[in-house]
């Protein structure tokens, strides 16, 4: 895994942190709760490759 993938997850973290503050002390926190949730999507495309590249790497290890 790469450095900058760690370093971009956490940046839409932090991103996705100060919206969810700010829509939820505006009032707004149906919005803030959707925001979270588009975080939480665009993070887990990200993972996707990574998490099928581990998979790949399992199975020509073993074998399979």
């Amino acid at each position: 895994m790469e450095v900058n993938l760690i370093f971009k997850i956490a940046a839409i973290g932090i991103i996705v942190s100060v919206l969810n503050t700010v829509l939820v002390r505006s009032g707004r926190e149906d919005q803030a709760m959707l925001t979270t949730l588009a975080g939480v999507v665009v993070v887990l495309m990200m993972l996707i490759p990574e998490i099928s590249d581990l998979f790949s790497t399992v199975k020509s290890l073993f074998n399979l």
